[in-house]
């Protein structure tokens, strides 16, 4: 599938955002994953925070167009850089996990910015989600909060044209469903035990307090 103008503009994310998250809303019950198999690369490059020697390893699945993500984006997300990340207590690695066609050409043009810029773009899209993500005409909204992180309309069009990094953006998002049971976003893996949803600073906390 390439992602061009005519299917943004057909496919408004709205219906397939209200579907995709409603599962998340609250915290599911954990379960295990093979940790070796979790942390195989995959066809696309890790975006990791936080030293590889550290006690815990968090893996998120995220959507851009996921309002629960957002919302631990901007109201936890802080708390775990700034008390686990940074203090070396916590590895972060942030996979895509697309619900729908705008949200994989976010992660699209994340993955096209300059690499030590990565985790911004991430901020600013899930910070200004509203203003991009839900919309009657998304190839223009995203197009022109496109412009505003530094692309111009020629190369942000190549970059959703480029098949190869929607092929690995799909296939992240496959091997998620397929061999780790990701079903709704956010669904996180701490050290290997799925925690599904939106969790809050201090649920957080519970859980890390788990593997230190």
């Amino acid at each position: 599938m390439t992602l061009n103008r005519r299917q943004l503009i057909l496919r408004s994310s709205a219906g397939l955002l209200a579907a995709g998250t409603a599962l998340s809303a609250l915290p599911a019950l954990a379960q295990s994953v093979d940790m070796d198999k979790l942390l195989e690369p995959g066809t696309l490059p890790e975006k990791v925070l936080g030293e590889e020697g550290a006690p815990l390893t968090i893996v998120e699945y995220a959507s851009m167009t996921c309002g629960h993500c957002a919302n631990f984006h901007k109201a936890t997300y802080p708390h775990l850089k700034k008390e686990y990340i940074e203090t070396g207590k916590a590895r972060f690695i942030f996979r895509e996990f697309p619900l729908d066609p705008v949200a994989a050409a976010a992660f699209m043009l994340a993955r096209s910015v300059p690499e030590d810029k990565y985790f911004d773009v991430i901020d600013v899209m899930f910070a200004e989600q509203r203003n991009w993500a839900f919309s009657n005409d998304p190839y223009n909204s995203l197009l022109n909060f496109a412009k505003q992180i530094g692309f111009t309309q020629e190369s942000f069009e190549k970059t959703l044209t480029d098949q190869a990094l929607l092929d690995g953006i799909n296939a992240t998002r496959d091997r998620a469903s397929s061999d780790f049971g990701v079903d709704s976003t956010p669904t996180f893996f701490f050290n290997g035990n799925k925690v599904s949803g939106a969790i809050s600073v201090e649920q957080l906390d519970k859980e890390a307090a788990k593997y230190l």
